[in-house]
């Protein structure tokens, strides 16, 4: 099988990039396509208490295992199968178990800091940054981290506040110059979506054929 193609989708918090990154997997044969999602690479944290993982800076480049990232994408891209860690949200460390992982033929990687390491970029054939509104995601933030992460509005407003919206300005932002496509308003931009799942149905086309075919 020749080299699988690696998308990656960034944006902040709340941009909508893994409403994208769903809608082009849902779109194409699970057989051909995979997601790799950066948080599930935050550092174990099993070595400390409750309340240092609590405490911990999760929206700094120095919070994630990239070194480890960057190895399990290169075996990916390298036709093998990986373990990829699952993190607990929850309690802020790993889960003991971990999910295996195949290589396919078009892999998506989505992250709110994948574009920060130029290592990690180096490897991405498509960069794609997911520009949405700050309002907009600090609502979707609240709702997910509820909803999802069993925490309380006063946390997840104290986080944005205090480490989430300065993360952004430091280490997002300024790192949209390297992405391929800026797509705005993530996740309610069907004409993008449409797009590039069509040209993601063209990789696969050509890869499986060796053949390309023109995109209107």
């Amino acid at each position: 099988m020749s080299r699988p193609i690696l998308i990656g989708i960034t944006g902040g918090t709340g941009s909508g990039k893994s409403t994208i990154a769903k809608a082009i997997f849902e779109c194409l044969p699970e057989k051909n396509i995979t997601i790799i999602e950066q948080d599930s690479y935050y550092k174990n944290q099993n070595h400390l208490s409750l309340d240092e993982r609590v405490h911990t800076n999760y929206d700094h480049p120095l919070a994630f295992d990239t070194e480890l990232l960057i190895a399990h994408l290169k075996d990916l891209l390298d036709g093998q199968t990986i373990q990829k860690p699952i993190y607990n949200f929850s309690i802020h460390t790993r889960k003991q178990t971990t999910e295996i992982v195949e290589s396919k033929d078009i892999i998506i990687l989505e992250g709110i800091m994948i574009l920060d390491d130029e290592k990690l970029r180096s490897l991405m054939d498509i960069k794609i940054f997911v520009d949405t509104d700050p309002d907009v995601r600090i609502i979707r933030r609240i709702l997910r981290d509820i909803k999802e992460r069993g925490r309380t509005l006063d946390s997840v407003v104290d986080q944005y506040l205090n480490t989430v919206r300065p993360a952004h300005q430091q280490f997002i932002e300024p790192y949209k110059k390297y992405a391929d496509i800026i797509i705005p308003e993530g996740g309610y931009n069907k004409v993008a979506i449409d797009i590039m799942v069509a040209k993601v149905r063209s990789i696969i086309y050509e890869k499986q054929n060796g053949t390309s075919i023109e995109l209107l």
